[in-house]
């Protein structure tokens, strides 16, 4: 059974599309295109899953918020 993992996707001062998987610390990627940051983001799960033991409790995602102060 696949796992489900929660990512954050952002831009850039360079331009490029940065992944943060929110259950995986410190295993994020970056490309240019939104095609290509999925499949550098799905390649970098697997190599983190490969080196590092993952808890499977499920982490509920409720939603993302951006503030200002």
């Amino acid at each position: 059974m696949a796992n489900k993992f929660n990512v954050v996707i952002e831009q850039g001062q360079d331009g490029y599309l940065i992944s943060d998987v929110l259950e995986l610390p410190g295993c994020h990627t970056q490309a240019k295109t939104l095609d290509e940051l999925m499949k550098r983001t799905k390649e970098a799960i697997s190599l983190y899953l490969k080196c590092k033991k993952f808890s499977e409790e499920e982490v509920k995602f409720l939603g993302l918020q951006q503030i200002e102060v």
